[in-house]
């Protein structure tokens, strides 16, 4: 633990970059939660929840009780940017692979609890049970991890998170059928808190995860000179996973013209879809991950697109798309309007939600046709990708999922807000049944924003 004390000491150091750890806390408190009696033994026992679930094995709760009392540690992206820009090193790798070591374990220990928290009939589902033993085993693999002091002793790390990341892809989909099939036996707004703490948390681990395996790589590439400008070697555009000078009007183009192809592919080749229109700040950029904003955005004009040729299908033409990005001092901000009908009055409510929404047993019968998830604009192509990380080199997750782009699984838009949040951004709909939508995504420009892992308030 030693180690990590230098890491946060030179981010501090920092002149006016705020790079300090803020202390925040998860919703869950040592002071108000249960003692751990309170948890007498909910998966300590052997059991089989409906529909075959795994049989678990006893555990102490001695453990991870000491690993939930204490909080997580946010980072922002203009500190991702700062730490692995300039000048990366050894002795930077090995400070940043031991803040992820020990972040890591905290963070899935948080959620472990949450999951004790859920009644024992949601528990035992056997969805959210694979999930709870997938969480237990990553838990116990990384508190158990040495700190790390070596190159070598890095590499071996890495091996260890890439199999977890590898084994994690399953989660999602777990996640929300398990929640689907318990939306009749808990309150779906408990439900819905539920997963936007555990999905958060989820885009938490991967993003310091990944940064981790992504600047490592960067270290170990034969064309790394840690003296050098960044600009001297390839790959220079990005700082481990994040892009500093993310350009929206590329992005907006670049997704939607892959917005319509899905289209096409889904309705038919000879299909029409609407003209997607740009206006407003074309040359606005901002640092960003570019494989979240992607998401978003593409979950945005996927919509608009179906919707509009749902709306005007007999029509001779389609009416067009219109985004329009404002940059403002502070943040960023993209208006998706369309022609397509708008939303259903009775649909609006449930917008936002994992476990309300109609047709709940077609989205489920569409998730067991899912069974590894991302996350990510890229899992709905098999062949090219957009450029969410350098160019010819391919995220951890860009690859190793797929999936149809005409299921609909009804958790676009929820999963789309959970990851404008992530980053203190906002997402807001719009509609005027009868005529179309407008929807309003901020996201902050300067990247001093920490992620957002307390739901307290939200």
């Amino acid at each position: 633990m030693a180690s990590m004390f230098p890491f946060s000491q030179r981010l501090r150091s920092c002149n006016n970059l705020s790079l300090g750890f803020p202390r925040k806390i998860f919703s869950y408190s040592p002071e108000s939660a249960p003692s751990p009696r309170a948890f007498p033994l909910p998966f300590a026992v052997r059991h089989r929840s409906f529909g075959s679930s795994p049989i678990h094995q006893w555990r102490s709760s001695v453990v991870l009780d000491s690993f939930v009392e204490k909080p997580a540690r946010p980072i922002s992206l203009r500190q991702l940017i700062f730490f692995g820009g300039r000048n990366l090193d050894e002795r930077r790798i090995i400070d940043f692979a031991n803040y992820v070591r020990s972040e890591l374990p905290v963070r899935i220990a948080h959620r472990i609890r949450d999951m004790q928290k859920l009644p024992y009939v949601v528990v035992t589902n056997r969805h959210l049970s694979e999930v709870y033993e997938l969480y237990y085993s990553a838990f116990d693999a990384f508190r158990k991890i040495p700190e790390i002091g070596t190159v070598e002793d890095n590499d071996n790390f890495c091996q260890v998170v890439k199999k977890t990341l590898k084994e994690h892809l399953t989660v999602i989909p777990s996640l929300a059928m398990g929640v689907l099939e318990c939306r009749d036996l808990v309150p779906p707004e408990e439900l819905d808190r539920f997963m936007n703490r555990v999905l958060r948390s989820r885009i938490s681990r991967r993003v310091i995860a990944e940064q981790h395996l992504a600047l490592t790589d960067t270290f170990n590439s034969p064309f790394h000179f840690p003296d050098s400008s960044p600009h001297h070697h390839s790959g220079t555009d990005f700082v481990g996973e994040v892009f500093p000078r993310c350009n929206a009007r590329e992005v907006v183009e670049t997704v939607g013209k892959h917005a319509q192809d899905l289209a096409r592919e889904a309705n038919g080749s000879l299909s029409r879809v609407p003209e997607i229109q740009i206006e407003g700040h074309l040359d606005t950029t901002f640092p960003y991950i570019l494989s979240h904003i992607e998401y978003i955005i593409g979950e945005l004009l996927r919509n608009s697109i179906q919707a509009t040729v749902d709306c005007h299908s007999s029509s001779l033409e389609l009416p067009p798309i219109k985004v329009l990005i404002c940059h403002a001092p502070q943040h960023v901000i993209f208006r998706v309007s369309d022609r397509g009908g708008g939303v259903p009055a009775d649909e609006l409510a449930d917008l936002w939600s994992f476990a309300k929404g109609p047709r709940p047993q077609a989205r489920l019968k569409n998730f067991s046709q899912v069974p590894k998830m991302a996350a990510t604009l890229q899992e709905l192509q098999k062949t090219s990708h957009t450029h969410s990380r350098r160019e010819g080199q391919d995220s951890s997750l860009s690859t190793l999922t797929s999936r149809p782009p005409h299921l609909r699984l009804g958790m676009g838009l929820p999963m789309s807000r959970v990851y404008a949040e992530y980053w203190a951004g906002s997402l807001e709909l719009h509609s005027l049944e009868g005529y179309g939508t407008d929807v309003f995504l901020q996201i902050s420009k300067l990247g001093n924003k920490s992620e957002q892992l307390n739901l307290d308030g939200v």
